[in-house]
């Protein structure tokens, strides 16, 4: 659809932590309102349940116990797993383990207002009936994983980081001063340790920080998504300390994230990673265009989770000013202030709203619209400083681009009116234009922050807005009360 720009990038998979497959489903879902887990019963199945046999009980109680675990459904295998003893409630249970892999362990009630990237309802009853006629249980609960190389490689690095777990995990390296090339003591031999762990490229004895030690704190900063100087400071150090029983509930949290996703993506289509704060481009399934982004703050300004299509491009846009950012940061700045940056003060009373001049717009030159609930969109910016730093989370919920007017090229090229001869003439010339696509392109906001990659190592960035916590909890908490509703 895009044509060849010329604008190739490998590591665009690798800045949003995976690898997608093609085709459809990018409607934006509604977002539900949060809750507080409530009990969930496994009794809303179709009747009649379909009968098993002794051999086939035995088998989905394997299934079952095995794939709680290796799917990051529960945390551990310490916990109890009771099954029904009846045939019909290992039915329903088994059942309920396929909806889980399939769409999510969560229930509607579960997700937070901001994470609108929901899965389809499904029905598993038919295709489980079928696959107990036809004797091919393991099969078909197998096919009802994610269909995404990201998942996989989650699901290979859980199993992982659950020996590393068993094996004692790793102890926090102790504070102290910066550590780089010359240094010594016991200190050094901590990292070392610390760093073998997960490289198994590193000597695990001695007590000096050599060229070889630099290039292996290199390899775990980029592991980390932390500026790869070779030097340990307090970020590295802060990331190494991570407790791996938190990395494990961190991969759980992505596992889950993955299943909300639709079985089929569009070949075409832009990502963003929140928590990384990157953007990529994908034409017929490979990435064409990679870019650093700015995303939302934590604290009130996350961007949400969704998936849309950028139906337009608006050159030279106004920035109309959210009401609420309009009163708590520009308003009491005072008329003289408001005038200098171009702002117009529209209505009056407390109905009273901003308008930022195109001229003046923090939007920059362009903007990138599709319909959610938020009222986020990319978009340019006039301040570039931003973009050179490794934490990038700095907006109130929108995406900034790196590139846009690059973006905007891309998306419509094919396009015999809109040139990039054309769009530069259109920016020079100030006036705000809306341009529809020919073709709406698919946008997906995600947050991941951890992933695995081609050749096994885990790569885990920081959890910002705290999802990861919030959604392990979740998971761990449903799958409990599943239990307990199944032992019933």
């Amino acid at each position: 659809m895009f044509g060849r720009s010329g604008l190739h990038a490998a590591a665009a998979s690798l800045a949003l932590g995976a690898t997608l497959p093609a085709s459809a489903q990018t409607a934006a879902p509604t977002p539900a309102p949060s809750a507080t887990p409530a009990p969930l019963q496994i009794q809303p199945v179709a009747l009649p349940l379909p009968t098993v046999t002794p051999d086939q009980a035995d088998q989905l109680r394997r299934i079952i116990v095995q794939g709680r675990i290796g799917q990051g459904l529960r945390y551990s295998s310490a916990a109890a797993e009771i099954l029904p003893a009846d045939d019909a409630g290992l039915v329903r249970a088994a059942l309920d383990y396929a909806r889980a892999i399939h769409i999510g362990r969560l229930d509607p009630s579960d997700f937070q207002e901001d994470w609108a990237l929901r899965p389809a309802d499904w029905d598993p009853l038919p295709g489980f009936t079928r696959a107990l006629a036809e004797n091919r249980l393991a099969a078909w609960f197998r096919d009802l994983a994610p269909p995404y190389a990201g998942y996989e490689t989650l699901r290979d690095g859980l199993a992982r980081y659950r020996l590393i777990e068993a094996a004692g995990g790793w102890s926090a390296i102790p504070a102290g001063p910066d550590m780089s090339v010359g240094a010594t003591g016991a200190r050094v031999t901590a990292l070392r340790a610390r760093l073998a762990v997960e490289d198994d490229d590193v000597a695990r004895l001695g007590t000096s920080f050599d060229a070889e030690l630099k290039e292996a704190v290199i390899r775990a900063q980029r592991r980390y998504g932390l500026n790869p100087t070779g030097t340990v400071s307090s970020g590295t150090l802060g990331a190494l300390n991570v407790p791996v029983e938190q990395r494990i509930r961190q991969i759980m949290a992505n596992m889950e994230r993955w299943r909300w996703m639709p079985k089929t993506m569009p070949t075409d289509r832009v990502q963003v990673n929140i928590a990384s704060a990157s953007v990529a481009v994908f034409e017929g399934d490979r990435p064409v265009m990679s870019m650093r982004g700015v995303t939302g703050k934590p604290g009130g300004g996350e961007t949400p989770m969704l998936a849309s299509n950028i139906h337009s491009i608006v050159v030279n846009p106004p920035w109309n000013v959210p009401a609420g950012i309009a009163a708590r940061e520009l308003f009491p700045k005072g008329s003289a202030y408001l005038a200098r940056n171009g702002f117009k003060v529209i209505g009056t009373g407390a109905g009273r709203r901003l308008q930022q001049q195109p001229s003046h717009s923090a939007l920059g030159k362009f903007k990138f619209d599709f319909n959610n609930p938020f009222a986020v969109y990319l978009h340019d910016t006039p301040t570039k400083g931003t973009f050179s730093r490794f934490d990038r989370l700095a907006s109130h919920g929108c995406i900034r681009l790196e590139r846009p007017e690059d973006l905007a090229n891309l998306l419509l090229q094919g396009d015999p009116e809109w040139t990039p001869e054309k769009i530069a003439e259109t920016v020079a010339e100030g006036e705000t234009t809306r341009v529809p696509l020919q073709k709406q392109v698919a946008v997906y906001l995600l947050y991941w922050t951890a992933y695995g990659s081609s050749n096994g190592t885990m790569n885990f960035r920081g959890d910002p807005y705290n999802w990861d916590k919030a959604l392990a909890s979740k998971i761990e908490a449903r799958s409990a009360t599943q239990a307990q509703s199944a032992a019933r």
